[in-house]
Order: structure tokens, then sequence, then C-alpha cells
């Protein structure tokens, strides 16, 4: 098979940043794009993502993961916190926040071993000492606790929380990416979690409402 080249799409790239409030280094765009480049390598092959073209990828995957960032960091406050990113597919959002937050240890897990082999990829290709990939089952997973757990459409909100509860430190959160506010998964939610900020994102060149649901355990 041909596979196709990957356009330079760094410009775009920052540009999108910089209107998410983002100041990205010369090596993480560099990075930024040759995971981009990397997701549209494979593509050809695996079936990582229903995205074709690398202009959409960027938006829909790459400056989509980035809206969580500043969230993210207004939580984390420079701290060194592990993250454990859920259904992560191609490793969205979690190898954009391995590349962007160096100070974090992010673990993608996901139930399909292509996606977790090529998130390993991406780690070595990219010298991402900080990132890696889980092939299994979230409730199966054997593993240290997380500060963060994070997901971007993984499943609805009950599920995403009873499935990796387990998984949680004392004090850690659950940061649901979403698309509109899902008031019927919120009131579906059982007393022992606690939705306590929903976030409205707003993400360059995406014709699509975004949110963020920040839940925690209920003390």
């Amino acid at each position: 098979m041909l596979l196709q080249r990957t356009p330079d799409l760094r410009e775009p790239l920052t540009h999108a940043a910089n209107q998410l409030g983002l100041t990205l280094s010369e090596t993480q765009v560099d990075r930024l794009q040759a995971y981009l480049a990397l997701i549209h390598k494979w593509n050809q092959v695996y079936n990582l993502t229903a995205v074709r073209q690398p202009a959409a990828m960027l938006t829909q995957h790459l400056v989509d993961s980035l809206s969580l960032v500043e969230p993210l960091r207004r939580h984390t406050q420079g701290r060194a916190l592990r993250v454990l990113d859920v259904g992560s597919g191609g490793g969205l959002p979690g190898v954009v926040l391995a590349i962007v937050m160096p100070e974090l240890t992010v673990v993608c897990v996901d139930a399909v071993a292509k996606k977790t082999s090529f998130i390993q990829q991406v780690a070595a290709e990219l010298r991402l000492s900080n990132l890696r990939g889980e092939h299994s089952r979230v409730e199966q997973l054997k593993i240290e606790p997380f500060d963060v757990i994070t997901s971007r459409a993984f499943a609805s909100l009950v599920d995403f929380t009873q499935l990796t509860r387990q998984h949680l430190k004392a004090d850690a959160i659950w940061l649901a990416m979403k698309g509109q506010m899902p008031q019927d998964e919120i009131a579906a939610l059982p007393s022992d979690v606690t939705v306590f900020h929903v976030e409205q994102l707003d993400v360059p060149g995406l014709d699509a409402q975004r949110c963020l649901v920040w839940l925690r355990p209920t003390n």
C-alpha cells in the first residue's frame, strides 16, 4: 500500500493552541505534528479513527484534546500527578497530555491491542518516557492508583465512574470530556458520586458543543 504523506500542520496547530491560551514550545509542536503523522500512517493500515483527513484529525482530535490542558493545569498546579486515560483509542487525550504536560505520568488503557501497541510506538518514537499504553479492560487493570482519571467519549458517566473507581487515589477526581451537557447521565449517577463542576469548552475550528464534567467520590 502506498502511504500518503501528512501535510505540515504546525502553523494551524500553533494558532489553535494560542486560541486556547496555550503557548507550546517548538519541541511540543514538532511532537504533536509527528503524533498526527503517526495516526495518519497507522490509520491507513489499522482503523484507529474514522476521521481520515489530517486537517480534520487536527481539529477533531488534537485541538479537541488540547482543550483539556488549561483546565487540567488549573487543577494540577504543576504537580507531578498520575493520569489514567480510559478507552484511549489512539491515545486521545492521553498522548496530547503527555506531550504538553511532561510533569504528568500518563497511562492510556484500551481493550483493543493494536491501539495500545500504537501508543507504545508513539511513546518510543517521540521519546515520551512519561507515557505508556496498557492493553486491558479497565475494570481488570492491575496498576497503582491515579490522581486523575479522564476519558473522551468513552462511556456514560455511570459506567465511567463505576468501572474506574478502584483506580482512584484518595482525593482524586474524574474528568469526562463530553459533547453536549449530559443532563440525563448526570441525573443517573449514584449518590456516592458528585459532579462538582461542568465547564464549557470552546474548541477552535470545531462546530460542535463540548464540555468537561468534573466528578469526585462523595465523602
